[in-house]
């Protein structure tokens, strides 16, 4: 389910560990400006961007597969091509319990595929995808 009342949103906010997948190194861009903001407030990022050695400061991965350390919550700043991959690398681990597009970003195969998992899932251990745009969440 979308989640969308304050008191979900408040929930997912509560979470502090985020991998960033797209983190830009270019000041200008809301792949970095958002992130930064979070970190700012007290946030811990795990930026994940190919091309770069590091990004806020913490070592970036190449991949959302390779983060090593816990994530709370996925932040999809990729073009929407590229989001069933990382749903599905966000859904094969253990430790995500959101996934947030941004604005723009939609993807049908990827709204379908979360929408599967939950189905599987008891609703007890199923992980809230949180989207600002798309409606991912199932």
């Amino acid at each position: 389910m979308p989640i969308e009342d304050p008191d979900g949103l408040r929930r997912i906010l509560g979470y502090d560990r985020i991998a960033v997948v797209g983190a830009s190194t270019s000041y200008e861009k809301a792949a970095h400006i958002v992130p930064a903001y979070l970190q700012r407030h007290g946030y811990t990022l795990r930026p994940v961007n190919p091309a770069a050695e590091t990004v806020f400061g913490e070592p970036a991965a190449d991949s959302l597969a390779d983060v090593a350390e816990t994530v709370d919550i996925v932040e999809i700043f990729r073009p929407s091509e590229e989001v069933p991959e990382i749903v599905t690398q966000a859904l094969a681990r253990d430790d995500v319990q959101a996934i947030w597009t941004q604005p723009g970003i939609r993807h049908e195969e990827a709204t379908r595929h979360s929408r599967e998992y939950a189905t599987r899932r008891p609703p007890e251990t199923r992980k809230p995808l949180v989207s600002m745009s798309s409606r991912l969440a199932v």
